[in-house]
């Protein structure tokens, strides 16, 4: 496809809509030496890239609008599903010796050459906020993947509503046991219909259970915001550190190091935390990461983190596992960091630095009504030798394509290099009104190659 040309696509109807993407590489800024094109359009909620040693592509559709995760096949002759009816959010799939693997919420489910399914883990604690997301594979041949809080600062609330009534006991669960300072926090009482019917809850309980100083919560291994290994056929569970809020992609570089992801809190709920950054983390095994009481490798006792609106923010744990370690590198509040991968082709500059998609602000929801369009919707590269951030691909106008009428990225969120010394950038579509999810047709590959 040329780079200059326009793009517009008619996807199905949604509710009633009829929807439409502009596409226009002349949107993206770049440095220069790169051109930018679309070299997929017409996706629906793709999360994910697959280059599999062949060559061939697959894409994960996450199944938020559809209802159904997928896992696709890209073909000369089109889409081809390989397989459907997951759990969404579908949040990640991987290929491992012909299996493709696929996690969907509770879920990783193992998609065998001859089209078999096999559970090889479930009941994994996803039913809150946060999900179990993309496994990825260490020289020890185990896989190893990120498992999401239930919660947004480790008390369940109101802003929980729409989990909590279809799983009223379900809470955060800790990777160690911990002594609790015994804070609790009163909200309406969504439960019921008495008017004025309010609910008392505490750090690690489920909604409308309070916590005493001093008590004691026992460490689980599936716990609220970890890193899980395993063996490929699910055997031999094991917990590799935990204190991450939602560790959403993790990837090992040639050194064999794990890098993940971690998302900072939001303004809402029970417990707002303001100005908490993204983190992108160097996992190491026995290590906290410091949530629900640090961010960013900082104490929420800061003045930084104080909600404009809303009161400081004090420890929820009496004691706490170690001074969690300071993040490698650090993005603006809300930014989403998502997708990423390490640069090792010459054809891009700095050699061994991660590139990295950033799905951008769900505000007004996560930032206490206080709107945040300027952060994500770009690529960005860090510097692994001293951590710095940088813009490398991002809208001309600094904004969501759909917030200025563009065609340029909307959310992106994945990063994958190919063998070709391409960088593919997965862009996850535009988000509808309301309750209606994402709009089909929307998502996008872009395909960026040196010049």
């Amino acid at each position: 496809m040329n780079s200059t040309e326009d793009y517009s696509i008619d996807s199905a109807p949604l509710k009633g809509h009829k929807t439409a993407r502009r596409l226009d590489p002349r949107d993206i800024q770049l440095p220069p030496g790169y051109k930018i094109e679309v070299f997929k359009a017409g996706l629906t909620t793709p999360i994910n890239l697959v280059i599999a040693h062949d060559d061939q592509m697959y894409v994960a559709d996450a199944g938020v609008t559809s209802g159904s995760g997928k896992v696709i096949r890209l073909t000369p002759q089109g889409e081809e599903v390989v397989a459907e009816g997951f759990n969404p959010p579908l949040t990640g799939i991987n290929i491992y010796k012909g299996d493709i693997f696929v996690s969907h919420r509770g879920f990783i489910t193992v998609i065998k050459p001859n089209g078999k399914l096999i559970d090889v883990l479930a009941g994994l604690p996803s039913w809150g906020d946060h999900h179990n997301n993309r496994v990825v594979f260490g020289s020890d041949g185990k896989m190893y993947f990120g498992q999401g809080t239930a919660t947004n600062s480790g008390v369940v609330g109101e802003d929980n509503a729409g989990w909590v009534e279809n799983h009223p006991q379900f809470h955060d669960y800790p990777g160690a046991s911990v002594i609790l300072e015994g804070r609790n926090f009163t909200s309406e009482n969504f439960l019921t219909s008495a008017p004025g019917d309010l609910a008392t809850t505490g750090a690690y309980s489920p909604f409308g259970v309070s916590t005493s100083r001093g008590e004691c919560i026992k460490g689980i291994t599936a716990a609220s915001g970890s890193v899980l290994r395993a063996n490929r056929d699910g055997s031999g569970l094991e917990l590799i550190a935990w204190g991450l809020r939602n560790p959403f992609r993790m990837k090992f570089d040639r050194h064999g190091r794990l890098f993940s992801t971690n998302h900072g809190m939001d303004v809402r709920g029970s417990r707002g935390v303001a100005n908490s950054p993204d983190e992108f983390q160097l996992i190491k095994e026995g290590v906290w990461y410091g949530w629900p009481d640090f961010t960013g490798g900082q104490p929420v006792t800061n003045r930084i983190f104080k909600p404009h609106n809303g009161p400081q923010p004090q420890f929820l744990l009496a004691r706490h596992p170690m001074r969690p370690p300071l993040p490698v590198a650090v993005f603006a509040p809300h930014s989403a960091i998502m997708g990423f991968d390490f640069n090792y082709t010459h054809r891009f500059e700095n050699f061994g630095d991660v590139y990295i998609a950033e799905f951008g602000s769900e505000a007004p929801g996560t930032t206490g009504g206080e709107p945040l369009p300027g952060v994500g919707h770009r690529v960005s590269r860090i510097n692994m030798k001293n951590g710095k951030v940088s813009t490398f691909a991002i809208n001309k106008s600094g904004f969501a394509a759909s917030y200025t009428g563009g065609g340029g990225f909307e959310r992106p969120i994945d990063v994958v290099f190919g063998r070709d010394e391409s960088m593919y950038v997965v862009d996850f579509g535009i988000s509808g009104d309301g309750e209606e999810g994402y709009l089909e047709g929307t998502g996008v590959i872009w395909r960026i190659r040196a010049v």
